[in-house]
Protein backbone atom coordinates (compact mmCIF):
# COMPACT_ATOMS: atom_id res chain seq x y z
CA UNK A 1 0.00 0.00 0.00
CA UNK A 2 1.20 3.69 -0.57
CA UNK A 3 -1.79 6.14 -0.17
CA UNK A 4 -4.74 5.14 -1.60
CA UNK A 5 -3.18 2.58 -3.95
CA UNK A 6 -1.46 -0.76 -4.09
CA UNK A 7 1.83 -0.42 -6.15
CA UNK A 8 2.91 -3.61 -7.89
CA UNK A 9 6.60 -4.22 -9.07
CA UNK A 10 6.31 -2.53 -11.82
CA UNK A 11 4.96 0.28 -10.87
CA UNK A 12 1.93 -0.35 -11.80
CA UNK A 13 -0.79 1.45 -9.56
CA UNK A 14 -4.15 -0.12 -8.02
CA UNK A 15 -6.27 2.48 -6.63
CA UNK A 16 -8.46 1.58 -3.64
CA UNK A 17 -11.18 4.13 -3.55
CA UNK A 18 -12.28 6.81 -5.68
CA UNK A 19 -11.22 9.12 -6.85
CA UNK A 20 -7.61 7.90 -6.51
CA UNK A 21 -6.35 11.46 -6.31
CA UNK A 22 -7.57 14.57 -5.12
CA UNK A 23 -5.40 18.19 -6.35
CA UNK A 24 -6.15 22.00 -6.77
CA UNK A 25 -5.70 24.16 -9.71
CA UNK A 26 -6.18 27.61 -9.52
CA UNK A 27 -7.55 27.14 -6.17
CA UNK A 28 -10.38 24.76 -8.10
CA UNK A 29 -10.54 20.96 -6.64
CA UNK A 30 -10.29 18.67 -9.19
CA UNK A 31 -10.25 14.58 -8.82
CA UNK A 32 -8.42 11.81 -10.94
CA UNK A 33 -10.62 8.03 -11.15
CA UNK A 34 -9.12 5.25 -12.87
CA UNK A 35 -11.42 2.94 -14.72
CA UNK A 36 -11.01 0.04 -16.57
CA UNK A 37 -8.74 1.20 -19.87
CA UNK A 38 -9.23 4.98 -19.39
CA UNK A 39 -8.25 8.20 -17.09
CA UNK A 40 -11.40 10.16 -15.24
CA UNK A 41 -10.79 14.10 -14.56
CA UNK A 42 -13.39 16.16 -13.25
CA UNK A 43 -12.46 20.44 -11.95
CA UNK A 44 -15.56 22.07 -10.55
CA UNK A 45 -14.67 25.07 -11.93
CA UNK A 46 -17.24 27.81 -10.59
CA UNK A 47 -20.54 28.76 -9.89
CA UNK A 48 -23.03 30.55 -11.68
CA UNK A 49 -23.99 34.04 -9.87
CA UNK A 50 -26.99 34.03 -7.60
CA UNK A 51 -29.70 35.72 -8.60
CA UNK A 52 -29.32 37.65 -4.91
CA UNK A 53 -25.86 39.20 -6.12
CA UNK A 54 -25.63 39.10 -9.27
CA UNK A 55 -28.33 38.92 -11.67
CA UNK A 56 -26.75 41.17 -14.18
CA UNK A 57 -24.18 38.41 -14.90
CA UNK A 58 -26.31 35.72 -14.77
CA UNK A 59 -27.69 36.15 -18.65
CA UNK A 60 -24.05 35.93 -20.07
CA UNK A 61 -22.42 33.24 -17.76
CA UNK A 62 -25.42 31.17 -19.07
CA UNK A 63 -24.55 31.81 -22.48
CA UNK A 64 -21.34 31.41 -22.38
CA UNK A 65 -22.44 27.80 -20.93
CA UNK A 66 -24.46 26.87 -24.11
CA UNK A 67 -21.94 27.81 -26.21
CA UNK A 68 -19.06 25.89 -24.55
CA UNK A 69 -19.63 22.15 -25.15
CA UNK A 70 -19.37 22.50 -28.60
CA UNK A 71 -16.06 24.30 -27.97
CA UNK A 72 -14.21 21.52 -25.46
CA UNK A 73 -11.85 19.18 -26.84
CA UNK A 74 -12.75 15.69 -27.42
CA UNK A 75 -13.52 13.95 -24.68
CA UNK A 76 -14.59 16.76 -22.57
CA UNK A 77 -17.38 17.61 -21.14
CA UNK A 78 -19.18 20.30 -19.16
CA UNK A 79 -22.19 19.48 -16.36
CA UNK A 80 -23.82 22.41 -14.74
CA UNK A 81 -25.27 20.82 -11.26
CA UNK A 82 -28.49 21.30 -9.86
CA UNK A 83 -26.79 24.11 -7.36
CA UNK A 84 -25.66 25.77 -10.97
CA UNK A 85 -21.84 24.77 -10.18
CA UNK A 86 -20.02 24.43 -12.82
CA UNK A 87 -18.19 20.49 -13.33
CA UNK A 88 -15.58 20.53 -16.48
CA UNK A 89 -15.07 16.36 -17.28
CA UNK A 90 -12.68 14.73 -19.05
CA UNK A 91 -11.94 11.02 -20.10
CA UNK A 92 -9.09 9.57 -21.90
CA UNK A 93 -7.66 6.24 -22.73
CA UNK A 94 -5.10 4.19 -20.27
CA UNK A 95 -3.28 1.35 -21.57
CA UNK A 96 -2.40 -1.58 -19.52
CA UNK A 97 -2.01 -0.84 -15.93
CA UNK A 98 -1.65 3.05 -14.51
CA UNK A 99 1.66 4.14 -13.23
CA UNK A 100 2.44 7.28 -11.44
CA UNK A 101 3.92 8.92 -14.52
CA UNK A 102 0.97 8.12 -16.71
CA UNK A 103 -1.52 9.85 -13.62
CA UNK A 104 0.51 13.36 -12.81
CA UNK A 105 1.03 13.40 -16.62
CA UNK A 106 -2.85 13.43 -17.21
CA UNK A 107 -3.34 15.82 -13.97
CA UNK A 108 -0.68 18.77 -15.90
CA UNK A 109 -2.42 18.23 -19.66
CA UNK A 110 -6.06 18.47 -17.56
CA UNK A 111 -4.79 21.88 -15.53
CA UNK A 112 -3.36 23.43 -18.98
CA UNK A 113 -6.29 22.65 -21.32
CA UNK A 114 -8.62 23.86 -18.94
CA UNK A 115 -6.86 26.91 -17.92
CA UNK A 116 -8.49 29.03 -21.00
CA UNK A 117 -12.01 27.65 -20.18
CA UNK A 118 -11.38 28.77 -16.34
CA UNK A 119 -10.17 32.10 -17.67
CA UNK A 120 -13.74 32.77 -20.03
CA UNK A 121 -16.20 31.52 -17.12
CA UNK A 122 -14.42 33.82 -14.69
CA UNK A 123 -14.77 36.92 -17.16
CA UNK A 124 -18.31 36.08 -17.51
CA UNK A 125 -18.78 36.17 -13.67
CA UNK A 126 -18.50 31.81 -13.12
CA UNK A 127 -16.39 32.22 -9.92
Amino acid sequence: MHGPFLVDHEGGLTPMRPPALRFAWRGRGCDLWLEEGAIRLAALAGRVPSTAGQAAARPGAFALLGAMPGELPAGWRLRLTADHRVRLESQQPMAGVATATQLVGAMVGFALTLDPYLDRLEAAGVG
